[in-house]
C-alpha cells in the first residue's frame, strides 16, 4: 500500500485560512490606521484622517486580515474633475501579498466614472505598484525639513491674521483654483479652520491676493502648505511669514520642484532636502498652472 500523499500540506497554514475583505474605512479604525502610519514614519494625525474621512466618506478603505486592519488607503476628488489618492498603507508583516495592489484597485473602481485624472504622490516603494497599475510619472516633490531658526522678517505687503474673513476666504479659494487647476475649497476650509499658525497672506498694492500660506501640526514636525503664489518673489515672504510663528519647531515642507528657486529658498533658511516624492498620474491628463504652487498641501490631498 502506498504512502500518504506528500505533494500537498495535509494542514491549510495560518495564512491560507485567514479571512481577507476590504471595507470602507471607518473613524473607529482610527487608532489602528494611525498603528499603520506610524510604522510608515509617516507625519499624518488623528485629525488628519478624519478630514480625509470627512471629504470623502465612501471613498476611503480598509484591508482587514480575519478582522484586524492592516492596509489603508483613501480618495479626495475634486469638482468632478481631478482626485487624489492617499494613505496606502499596509502592515509591513503582510507585504508582498498584494494588499496595496488590491487597496488601489478598489480605489480606481471607486473614481470610475466620477473623474477623468487620478493622482498621487508615492514613495520610491510604492512607485513600481503604482505603473503596474496604469499610472505614469509626472513630476518630483522634494521634501525638505528642519528646525525653525529666528530670522529677519521682511514684512512688506505681508498681512497676517487669526481668522479670514468672508471676503478673503473666497479671493484665497479664487488664487487656489487658479494655481491648481481645479476646485479644491472644501480641503482649503477645513485648513485654514484648522491652521496651527495665522494664515499668512499677500496682497498688491491694489488689494488683489497674490499669495497665500498655511501650516498644521504633525506628528513629527510642523507641516507647512500649501504656500501658493502668482509672484515667485513673494514665496519667501510667505514661508517667512509662517517661520515667524513656528520659530524653535521641526518643520516638513513638500516643494513643487517646478517652482522657480524654490530648493534656494528653502536652503537659505537652515532646511535640508530630505527625500523625493513620485507625483503620477492616471487617466486624461490634467493642466495645471503648477508654477504657483510653491509647496503641495499634503502627499495625501496633492
Amino acid at each position: 500500500m502506498s504512502g500518504p500523499n506528500t505533494s500537498r500540506p495535509l494542514v491549510k497554514s495560518m495564512r491560507e485560512t485567514e479571512r481577507f475583505e476590504i471595507r470602507l474605512l471607518l473613524e473607529s479604525d482610527l487608532p489602528a490606521a494611525m498603528r499603520l502610519k506610524e510604522l510608515a514614519r509617516w507625519n499624518q494625525t488623528e485629525d488628519d484622517w478624519r478630514r480625509l474621512l470627512q471629504l470623502e466618506p465612501r471613498g476611503c478603505f480598509a484591508a482587514t486580515l480575519s478582522g484586524k486592519l492592516v492596509g489603508t488607503t483613501t480618495t479626495t476628488t475634486y469638482d468632478g474633475e481631478l482626485a487624489w489618492i492617499g494613505m496606502v498603507l499596509v502592515d509591513p508583516e503582510n507585504r508582498r501579498r498584494g494588499i496595496a495592489t488590491k487597496l488601489m484597485r478598489r480605489a480606481l473602481d471607486y473614481l470610475s466614472g466620477k473623474v477623468p485624472t487620478v493622482k498621487l504622490d508615492a514613495t520610491s516603494d510604492g512607485k513600481a505598484v503604482y505603473e503596474g497599475l496604469g499610472f505614469e510619472v509626472e513630476s518630483l516633490v522634494e521634501r525638505w525639513s528642519g528646525i525653525v531658526a529666528a530670522r529677519e522678517e521682511n514684512s512688506d505687503n505681508l498681512h497676517t491674521a487669526e481668522q479670514v474673513g468672508n471676503e478673503t476666504r473666497r479671493e484665497l479659494l479664487a488664487l487656489d483654483q487658479r494655481a491648481f487647476g481645479v476646485d479644491r475649497a472644501r480641503l482649503i476650509n477645513l485648513l485654514i479652520d484648522n491652521s496651527c499658525a495665522a494664515p499668512v497672506i499677500f496682497r498688491e498694492k491694489d488689494r488683489q491676493l497674490s499669495g497665500y500660506a498655511l501650516a498644521r501640526r504633525g506628528t513629527d514636525a510642523d507641516y507647512i502648505g500649501p504656500v501658493i503664489t502668482a509672484k515667485t518673489e513673494q514665496a519667501a515672504g510667505l514661508l517667512d511669514g509662517v517661520l515667524a510663528q513656528l520659530i524653535g519647531r521641526r518643520i516638513y515642507i513638500d516643494l513643487n520642484s517646478a517652482f522657480e528657486m524654490g530648493a534656494k529658498v528653502l536652503a537659505e533658511r537652515g532646511l535640508t532636502k530630505q527625500r523625493d516624492l513620485i507625483r503620477m498620474s492616471y487617466g486624461a491628463r490634467n493642466q495645471t498652472d503648477s508654477r504657483f504652487v510653491f509647496a503641495i498641501a499634503g502627499p495625501e490631498v496633492g
